[in-house]
């Protein structure tokens, strides 16, 4: 975790840490959209059981894809910041041009 006082120092990012908590969100809010689709197409299927049925399979393939898509959207961003930490290793080692 970070502490208060990483807040005021450019030593260290907290955007790292942050954006694991905010994936775990998005993941509950992509759950929570897909429950309400699947219930709404089991609602549906009252009316018209094909369109529901769809509805449902829809819910579950947006779900699926949601989840992959915010973990890939996550990953990305804390890959351009593991870059940035494997740079100024290296800087660190003298290993840079000059």
């Amino acid at each position: 975790m970070f502490s208060f006082s990483d807040l005021f120092q450019w030593d260290r990012f907290i955007t790292p840490t942050i954006i694991k908590t905010f994936y775990w969100l998005v993941i509950g809010v992509i759950c929570l959209f897909g429950l309400s689709g699947i219930f709404a197409g089991l609602t549906a299927m009252a009316i018209s059981p094909f369109a529901g049925f769809l509805v449902v399979l829809e819910s579950i393939a947006g779900a699926v894809v949601g989840v992959v898509f915010s973990r890939i959207a996550a990953e990305l961003i804390l890959i351009v910041f593991r870059i940035n930490e494997h740079l100024g290793a290296i800087r660190d080692q003298g290993g840079g041009m000059r």
